[in-house]
C-alpha cells in the first residue's frame, strides 16, 4: 500500500486529482490536507468523502510544525503538491500571502520529506504541480517547452517559479525523488467563480455584467481538468526523477472569442434568443502586467507518457456549462461564502 499526501486537495484542480486516486488505486491511502481558504470546499468532495481509502486533514502548510508533526504520524511514501494562492488578481493585491503559501509552504512540505524520507529516497515521490506561467508571455508565434527560460510577469507566477526552483534544487542537492508539470488553463466543474469560466456561467445565468480584460485579445491555452487529472496520474507514476513535463490542450482562445462561445452555449442552454447573452459582455480595464498568450507544447508528455486530451474544446465546455446549470446548490453556496463560516465553526479548535 502507499500513503500518498494531497496537498490542496479540497480545491478545484486538487479535487479532481484525489477524486481519481481514491477510485482508481483503492489499495492507496490518500491524504487531503487542505487549509480550506475561500477556494477550498469539502463539498467538492461528497462523493468520495466516505471511502474507506480517503482522509481529511486540515492543515496550513506554512505552518512547518504542523507539517513536520503530519509526516511523523502518518509516514507519506509520496506527496502531490497542488496546495497554492492561483488567482493573479488577488496576487497583485497581496503578493506576500502568494510567496507565504507558494513559497515558504513548498519549502516546509519539501523540508518534512527531506527529514523523514532520509535514506529511501529512491522509494519516495515529491510530485510539484504547477503553471505554464512561470515562462512568461509569448508573442503571436512560438509555444513554451521543458526548456523555455523562467520569466514571470505577476506576483503569482513569480511565486510559483520560486516554488519550483526550489524543488529542483531540493532534487539536485539531496537526491530526492522529485518531478515537476507545469499545465496551461483549466476549465471544468467546481471551479471557484472567481476565474473567467466560472464567473462568467454564473454573471450570464443571473443576467450580470461579463467583465472582459482589455479588448479581450488575450489568448489562454484551455485544458479540461479532469484530463489534467489523468496527467497528473501518469506523470506520477511513470515519469523519470527530476524531470519536468508540460500538459496542455493545444487548444488556443482568445478571451473574447472563448467568452462570445460561452455565450453563445449559454443561450442554447436557457432558452434564450441567439445573441442575448452577449450583450452583458462588457470590457473593464486591463489587468496589470497582463501577459498576451500562453500556449503549452506538451509533445513531450505524449511521446513519452503516451497522454493526449481527450476532449474537444467545445464539448468540454458545454458539459462544464451543464454542470454548473444542474448544481446550482453547490454555486449559490461558494457565491455566499456560506461554507466558509461553516468550517470556521466545525474546525475552530483544530
Amino acid at each position: 500500500m502507499k500513503k500518498i499526501l494531497i496537498t490542496g486537495g479540497a480545491g478545484f484542480i486538487g479535487s479532481h486529482v484525489v477524486r481519481r486516486f481514491v477510485n482508481s488505486y483503492p489499495n492507496y491511502e490518500i491524504v487531503n490536507l487542505d487549509k480550506l481558504t475561500y477556494a477550498g470546499n469539502l463539498a467538492n468532495l461528497t462523493d468520495i468523502e466516505h471511502k474507506p481509502n480517503y482522509k481529511f486533514v486540515k492543515e496550513d502548510i506554512t505552518d512547518a510544525d504542523a507539517i513536520n508533526q503530519l509526516f511523523r504520524n502518518e509516514n507519506f511514501d509520496a506527496v502531490i503538491h497542488l496546495a497554492a494562492e492561483s488567482h493573479v488578481d488577488r496576487s497583485i493585491t497581496d503578493p506576500t500571502a502568494f510567496v507565504m503559501t507558494n513559497v515558504i509552504g513548498t519549502v516546509n512540505l519539501l523540508n518534512a520529506a527531506r527529514e523523514y524520507w532520509k535514506g529511501s529516497y529512491d522509494q519516495k515521490r515529491f510530485y510539484h504541480v504547477s503553471t505554464d506561467e512561470v515562462y512568461g508571455a509569448l508573442g503571436e508565434e512560438g509555444m513554451f517547452t521543458e526548456t523555455t527560460a523562467y520569466d514571470p510577469h505577476s506576483p503569482y507566477s513569480a511565486s510559483k517559479a520560486s516554488s519550483d526552483h526550489f524543488v529542483r534544487a531540493y532534487h539536485d542537492t539531496y537526491g530526492m525523488d522529485c518531478v515537476i508539470s507545469n499545465c496551461s488553463n483549466n476549465y471544468g466543474s467546481h471551479h471557484f467563480p472567481e476565474k473567467l469560466i466560472p464567473l462568467a456561467i454564473n454573471n450570464i445565468k443571473n443576467n450580470k455584467p461579463v467583465p472582459v480584460y482589455g479588448k479581450g485579445e488575450n489568448v489562454r491555452d484551455w485544458l479540461w481538468v479532469e484530463d489534467h487529472a489523468r496527467a497528473i496520474d501518469v506523470i506520477f507514476h511513470h515519469a523519470k526523477t527530476g524531470d519536468t513535463y508540460n500538459i496542455g490542450g493545444h487548444n488556443e482562445w482568445k478571451n473574447i472569442d472563448l467568452i462570445n462561445l460561452l455565450c453563445n452555449i449559454m443561450d442554447q442552454k436557457l432558452g434564450r434568443e441567439a445573441g442575448e447573452s452577449a450583450k452583458l459582455i462588457t470590457y473593464v480595464t486591463d489587468r496589470a502586467g497582463h501577459d498576451l498568450r500562453y500556449a503549452i507544447d506538451s509533445t513531450k508528455l505524449q511521446k513519452e507518457l503516451d497522454w493526449v486530451p481527450s476532449l474537444q474544446f467545445e464539448e468540454g465546455l458545454a458539459k462544464t456549462v451543464d454542470w454548473y446549470l444542474q448544481n446550482e446548490e453547490w454555486l449559490n453556496n461558494v457565491t455566499s461564502g456560506n461554507y466558509q463560516s461553516y468550517y470556521e465553526q466545525q474546525y475552530s479548535n483544530k
